[in-house]
């Protein structure tokens, strides 16, 4: 489907497109809303202003979303998504700004279980592994991990081999 929605006097993307990616709103206002990506291909992107951009991403793409934002009082939101964009029928999970959502690989909130998945982020990329080829077993196991407050394994070159030998067979 392809078109506009009027929601409060302004134009809203469908859903879904005829080109089936996957847009993610990113907003910046120094101090106040800071969304962006960490990782990930964006296959277009289109500026709104000078705050506002959309990307869109291609399915099967894996990216990482991180949302902040604060108030007079301080934070008030800190949050990083990793998200896996899905093919037109598949199964997905809404998430706000991606639009029409994803396949949610890992959801962590608040500033110290974020800057964690951040410092693994780097870990990875230091073993000269993209951050978006890694297995996403690994993202659902960082997730769980944190979430039951144990702290996660690190990402090896033995695993991300045996991923893509995997992946390579199945496919």
């Amino acid at each position: 489907m392809t078109g506009t929605a009027k929601r409060r006097g302004r134009s809203t993307p469908f859903a879904r497109t005829s080109d089936n990616l996957t847009r993610v709103e990113l907003t910046w206002i120094e101090k106040k809303i800071e969304n962006w990506i960490r990782f990930g291909e964006p296959a277009h992107e289109k500026m709104l202003s000078r705050s506002r951009r959309i990307l869109s991403f291609r399915p099967a793409t894996i990216f990482a979303f991180v949302r902040w934002a604060s108030n007079d009082f301080g934070t008030i939101i800190s949050r990083i998504d990793i998200v896996r964009t899905v093919a037109p029928g598949e199964a997905y999970q809404t998430l706000p700004f991606v639009r029409p959502g994803g396949e949610i690989l890992l959801k962590v909130e608040g500033w110290p279980k974020v800057e964690q998945v951040l410092r693994r982020i780097d870990a990875i990329e230091a073993l000269d592994i993209a951050a978006p080829d890694v297995s996403p077993d690994h993202w659902r196991h960082i997730h769980n991990r944190l979430a039951a407050g144990h702290e996660p394994r690190a990402y090896t070159r033995e695993q991300h081999q045996a991923y893509l030998l995997r992946r390579k067979t199945t496919s």
